[in-house]
């Protein structure tokens, strides 16, 4: 997985192995705004469980189903969050990309920079024809940022993700997509 640099981020692969990785994967993992959108298929709630996280993370990369990236500021190398091109599809050419930004680094951006640069890479390099983006219904921000990186809005996936912190009940996803043959919008 090569690293992936653009509009003043870089994107490189996670480390298991690094404690610095480690604690930012579990304050992503634990901050309240991120479980009030999204419900993991794992709970993680400590270092060593974030750890073993991120291990699968490594290992799904390494056989190609998972492209997990660090999300960090390209000039002091500070991690801001994290962006996967998941359940890649190689027979079909498709993909789902995910994010998530950390508190401090939100209001600036960082996702959609990230997402137009995983994208470009996804879409040019990796050879997939289709990405798809879905969030939870009411999750304005996630919209705004799939819409500006160009990922058009396709409908809306009846209780097709688990409600915050539940994993008996479920909530409507909206789903965006983007096929390479689609212009490429301009970032700012």
């Amino acid at each position: 997985m090569p690293d992936l640099h653009g509009h003043g981020i870089r994107l490189r692969p996670w480390d298991a192995e690094s404690d610095a990785d480690a604690a930012a994967w579990l304050r992503g993992l634990t901050d309240p705004e991120f479980r009030r959108w999204n419900t993991p298929l794992k709970q993680v709630d400590d270092l060593a469980g974030a750890r073993e996280s991120l291990r699968g993370k490594v290992l799904a990369s390494a056989d190609g189903s998972e492209a997990p990236y660090c999300v960090t500021d390209a000039a002091s190398g500070a991690v801001l969050g994290h962006i996967g091109v998941n359940a890649i599809d190689s027979l079909l050419s498709v993909a789902r990309v995910g994010y998530w930004v950390l508190p401090e680094a939100r209001g600036r951006g960082v996702a959609v920079r990230a997402l137009a640069v995983v994208s470009r890479w996804a879409l040019n390099d990796l050879g997939i024809h289709r990405l798809e983006l879905g969030h939870a219904l009411g999750h304005e921000a996630s919209c705004r940022i799939a819409e500006r990186c160009g990922f058009r809005y396709e409908g809306t996936l009846r209780g097709a993700m688990f409600e915050a912190g539940r994993y008996d009940a479920f909530r409507d996803v909206h789903l965006h997509g983007r096929i390479a043959t689609d212009p490429e919008p301009p970032i700012r």
